[in-house]
């Protein structure tokens, strides 16, 4: 069974940093594409950042220069750090794998950047 866990959420003031991660079990890691998605109140859910498994990278524009998103395919991790902090980031973020055509979702972390 597919297992994602994140960490690293909570409240930080805006032009703050923060860093999430994500372990994944139950799948082969380095076979994945990841990505981190997120969802704001009232908002439909929206894709971060999304990172292939060779490697590749996608970001939505307005995170585009500010966060980083990354694996370490030997810690079965994916990370998204997340620099210059806008009121407007404050969501919940969750992680996200596809392998072999499945989706699985970890349960989430809050990210609450204060003004």
């Amino acid at each position: 069974q597919v297992q994602l866990v994140e960490s690293g959420g909570g409240l930080v003031q805006a032009g703050g940093s923060l860093r999430l991660s994500c372990v994944a079990s139950g799948t082969i890691f380095s076979m994945s594409d990841m990505g981190w998605y997120r969802q704001a109140p009232g908002k439909q859910r929206e894709m971060v950042a999304t990172i292939t498994r060779g490697g590749n990278t996608n970001y939505v524009d307005s995170v585009k220069g500010r966060f980083t998103i990354s694996r370490d395919n030997a810690k079965n991790t994916v990370y998204v750090q997340m620099n210059s902090l806008k009121p407007e980031d404050t969501a919940v973020y969750y992680c996200n794998s596809v392998f072999l055509g499945r989706t699985y979702w970890g349960q989430g972390t809050q990210v609450t950047v204060s003004s």
